[in-house]
């Protein structure tokens, strides 16, 4: 689990296949380990920085728990508080904590600064979410199909929903693991075609994406920053809820994600979040796991 040179995490293509694979068996057996009160602590003595500049809830919560399980001390800096909020560039801010930290977790707005971050920073860098990438999150979704399906293989997986960091980031899950993805999006809210790997197709009916699908994912319509345009974006997305009628057309026992917050209702309809098809929860509960498994993968 030690790569030889400093090495940052801020798409899901920064690992290849083998590295994602690795991470995830790591998580598992870290996950079995927490199950049975393991005090194992292989980053005793080392910092995280853990800057946020976007609101946050699991991500925060699950990077500052597992750097603590883990045996290093977590340092949560909010971006408003910090001198970043004053003015502060990106590469000063990167060339100062890379003297006291031993890595930096970011969540930010456009992907660009956390790519400046992680050039001016002389210690791994993990990208915790940008108007991009979410690549943390996908881990915790690989890891927790792997556990209800034994493997990531022979599936076919539906994105329904928003082209967003969430949905870019399966893309590039797609693209290095040759996973079979279709994205259904309503007309002016999806990909490129040049974005799309090529295990992976777009579609406009939700339908064509659901049918025979084993995995279904979504995420809300409108993500932070977007929020000005949630009224209109509930008018486009009206018929891409993922509810009983869309999992009729999947594989029988197929599973869904979502990385939450959930807006019930909306995207997801509440029966299928609470209900046995869901796998949303364990999928939150994999974020500690899974990141766990990168943090030291990335720092030993």
């Amino acid at each position: 689990m030690t790569p030889k040179v400093k090495r940052d995490f801020l798409r899901v293509s920064d690992l290849s296949a083998d590295e994602l694979r690795q991470v995830l068996d790591h998580a598992k057996a870290m996950k079995n380990q927490r199950t049975y009160g393991s005090t194992r602590r292989p980053l005793e003595g080392r910092s995280v920085a853990l800057i946020f500049e976007k609101a946050s809830t699991r991500t925060r919560v699950s990077f500052e728990v597992g750097a603590f399980e883990l045996g290093a001390h977590p340092l949560v800096i909010n971006a408003r508080d910090s001198q970043l909020g004053r003015g502060e560039s990106i590469e000063d801010t990167a060339r100062t904590l890379s003297r006291y930290v031993h890595a930096i977790v970011f969540r930010t707005t456009a992907h660009e600064r956390v790519e400046a971050l992680a050039r001016a920073a002389t210690v791994p860098v993990i990208n915790a979410l940008t108007d991009d990438h979410h690549p943390c999150q996908i881990l915790a979704d690989l890891m927790t199909v792997r556990e209800r399906r034994g493997s990531l293989e022979n599936l076919r997986y539906a994105w329904v929903g928003d082209a967003n960091n969430v949905a870019r980031s399966w893309l590039d899950a797609a693209r290095t693991l040759g996973l079979t993805l279709t994205v259904a999006s309503p007309e002016g809210y999806g990909f490129a075609a040049a974005e799309l790997p090529p295990t992976a197709r777009q579609v406009v009916d939700p339908r064509d994406a659901a049918i025979g699908a084993d995995v279904v994912i979504t995420d809300v319509w409108a993500s932070m920053g977007q929020e000005g345009d949630a009224a209109a974006r509930r008018v486009a997305f009206a018929d891409y809820q993922v509810g009983p009628a869309l999992m009729a057309q999947a594989n029988p026992g197929a599973m869904v994600l979502h990385c939450l917050p959930a807006h019930r209702g909306e995207e997801i309809d509440a029966s299928l979040l609470d209900g046995e098809q869901t796998a949303v929860w364990d999928e939150a509960e994999n974020r500690l796991h899974a990141q766990k498994a990168l943090l030291e993968f990335l720092m030993r």
